[in-house]
């Protein structure tokens, strides 16, 4: 394999020192055109790229943001990531991103690689794990070290940051009340992310709802399904009763399955059986009927994290508050949804 070509090796063959190469190659007025021209051609011709690792050690800036998020295959988060590699993109900066896969000790050891590979700065999505254990100390050591963190969605309020999220209390209210002006007379509740803050939120948001129309509260219809149990057994048992009319799913492959059910059971949707959902993904788009959805905004949730985060990073000597910056959702009316009327 040949050789990377460096500073060191223009600097002897042209008998000048590095400083002045690294001035020719930047176009410095300090160097005369004529010792310019040679080096940039010369620098040309063999193919010199320069180390950008050494370049930003010596800026004491590496130009590089960690990007850990939890479920790669959400498309909420896919979005997220479109959005922050803009963002970063447009303002020179590399991203490194990782998968916790919802796993705490992935997450702690993920971050841990990544502070030392000298980062900027870091934006995360917390890991379900990490939400149910409560243990943030290795948020708390990054942020000590002097790195500065967005985080986005899932969210601790026992971390001092710059903060993402959306209203998710609100926008589960207002999916319940559109089901309800729909027609809807009993609203289930399709969760499977009850370990998470959103998700939480979201019942809260979704009983809200019920008792502003002063419908009672029935917690068998709130479906808690976890990892381990069967989704297609604990929602048929909740529609063998037939005066459910309406469902909330709280994530977008809980919608895909319930509508499955659904079919099979042999209900009429939305005459019979109303559905929307939060995380307007394609594939909902793609099924039949097509679902009603929650858009989050996820692309331009990420912008926002990146510009955040970008800031914090340049303007580091300001010392400014830190700020939580709230999202609003949109409710994209489909198939699964009957007209308000």
């Amino acid at each position: 394999m040949k050789k990377r070509i460096t500073l060191k090796d223009i600097a002897k063959t042209f008998d000048v020192s590095i400083a002045t190469v690294s001035k020719a190659l930047n176009d410095s007025h300090e160097i005369s055109t004529k010792t310019k021209f040679k080096i940039q051609e010369y620098a040309k011709s063999h193919h010199y790229k320069p180390n950008v690792t050494a370049l930003s050690l010596l800026n004491k800036n590496t130009k590089t943001i960690g990007v850990v998020i939890p479920n790669i295959m959400n498309s909420f988060f896919a979005k997220v990531f479109v959005g922050i590699e803009k963002i970063a993109s447009q303002k020179g900066y590399h991203l490194v991103s990782c998968i916790s896969n919802e796993s705490y000790e992935k997450e702690v050891k993920t971050i841990d690689l990544l502070k030392h590979g000298s980062l900027d700065g870091l934006i995360i999505s917390l890991a379900e794990e990490t939400q149910v254990k409560q243990n943030f100390k290795h948020l708390k050591n990054t942020l000590n070290e002097g790195i500065p963190i967005v985080m986005f969605d899932r969210v601790s309020e026992d971390i001092v940051c710059d903060k993402i999220v959306v209203n998710d209390l609100e926008s589960a209210f207002h999916a319940t009340k559109h089901l309800i002006l729909s027609g809807c007379k009993r609203v289930a509740l399709i969760s499977v992310i009850d370990n998470l803050s959103v998700g939480k939120l979201r019942v809260e948001g979704y009983k809200k709802a019920l008792q502003e129309f002063n419908i009672d509260v029935e917690e068998k219809l709130i479906v808690r399904i976890g990892h381990r149990e069967d989704f297609d057994t604990a929602l048929k048992i909740v529609l063998a009763d037939k005066s459910i009319d309406g469902l909330l799913c709280l994530e977008e492959s809980a919608a895909v399955n319930a509508l499955r059910l659904v079919k099979q059971m042999k209900y009429n949707i939305p005459e019979e059986m109303s559905l929307a959902c939060f995380t307007n993904g394609k594939l909902l788009q793609h099924v039949t009927p097509t679902i009603s959805a929650i858009s989050q905004h996820g692309k331009h949730i990420g912008e926002t994290a990146a510009g955040m985060l970008i800031e914090r990073i340049e303007n580091e000597a300001d010392n400014k508050p830190y700020f939580t910056k709230v999202i609003k959702t949109s409710l994209i009316e489909r198939e699964s949804t009957k007209p308000l009327k």
